[in-house]
């Protein structure tokens, strides 16, 4: 019997400190949970529908930031931030890549605590080498070669989250090179993360997030800066981290906690002193 490859992503995510998947379901696993005070939105239809609005007002209100552009990207932070890591992580720690799909991805929202529950993605199709064990399983797509399954992997990813970003965009007039920025910076971050963690050439995974990205924007994402690499302790296994090509404004909403290590609006001195505290005590590091 052909392996379940999204069994696979979980297994090969489980020693990471970081890896927030989102629920990979069934449609009957899906259907078989108890709504509550939950209500089950796919992305396409929250969308179509009017819910980005409501939700990104309910959810701005009832737990901030006031400021409008963190609270844009503090959106996509809780509803975009497991399906971005999925894809991410999976493509570079198991050379599968799952196919998001604006029908199949779920955003849980809790009519009770005003909040989004972790994303579930139903049904999960994964792009897959010739050559890959899980060739055979139902659930996967055969592709030639990488660069056929880095294009689909990103058209799906975009065509999944245009719709949102598109409702996101009007409601809150954030800019969407802003907003796809924010997308493109987290993507390269979730596959050096794991690399990072595991003590693995940085170069080489960024190098893969930046042919991942280029795909997404040849599909129509658009963006002012890309990210950087910051190597910060050359020969340090740990010493290499990134600098995000776009702001993510939590600054505004949190005017004492000031810029993120990883803004570009840091001085880079100040960055190399705090990652170098992330070397010193690991319990620091995010």
């Amino acid at each position: 019997m052909t392996p379940d490859p999204r069994e696979a992503l979980r297994d090969v995510c489980a020693p990471l400190r970081f890896s927030p998947l989102p629920e990979l379901l069934t449609f009957g696993e899906l259907h078989a949970r108890p709504a509550g005070t939950v209500q089950w939105l796919p992305v396409g239809a929250m969308a179509a529908e009017g819910w980005v609005p409501v939700l990104f007002d309910k959810l701005r209100t009832e737990h901030g930031p006031g400021h409008r552009l963190p609270a844009a990207t503090n959106f996509l932070r809780v509803t975009l931030r497991e399906p971005i890591f999925m894809v991410s992580a999976s493509l570079y720690l198991t050379g599968r890549a799952p196919l998001l799909d604006a029908d199949t991805l779920y955003l849980p929202w809790d009519t009770a605590s005003a909040r989004f529950a972790t994303p579930v993605s139903v049904d999960t199709r994964l792009a897959v080498l010739p050559d890959d064990p899980a060739a055979h399983h139902p659930d996967t797509v055969v592709v030639r070669d990488l660069d056929e399954q880095i294009g689909l992997t990103a058209e799906a990813l975009f065509a999944t989250f245009e719709p949102l970003i598109d409702a996101l965009h009007e409601h809150s007039r954030a800019g969407k090179r802003t907003l796809w920025g924010w997308v493109l910076d987290t993507l390269h971050f979730y596959m050096l993360n794991p690399a990072r963690y595991l003590a693995r050439d940085a170069e080489a995974a960024w190098d893969l997030a930046g042919r991942l990205a280029d795909a997404v924007v040849e599909a129509g994402a658009v963006t002012r800066k890309r990210p950087r690499l910051f190597p910060f302790a050359p020969g340090h296994p740990q010493g290499t981290w990134a600098v995000r090509g776009t702001c993510c404004f939590d600054y505004k909403g949190d005017p004492e906690h000031g810029y993120c290590t990883t803004c570009p609006l840091k001085c880079d001195t100040e960055r190399a002193e705090s990652l170098s505290e992330w070397l010193r005590d690991p319990a620091l590091a995010p």
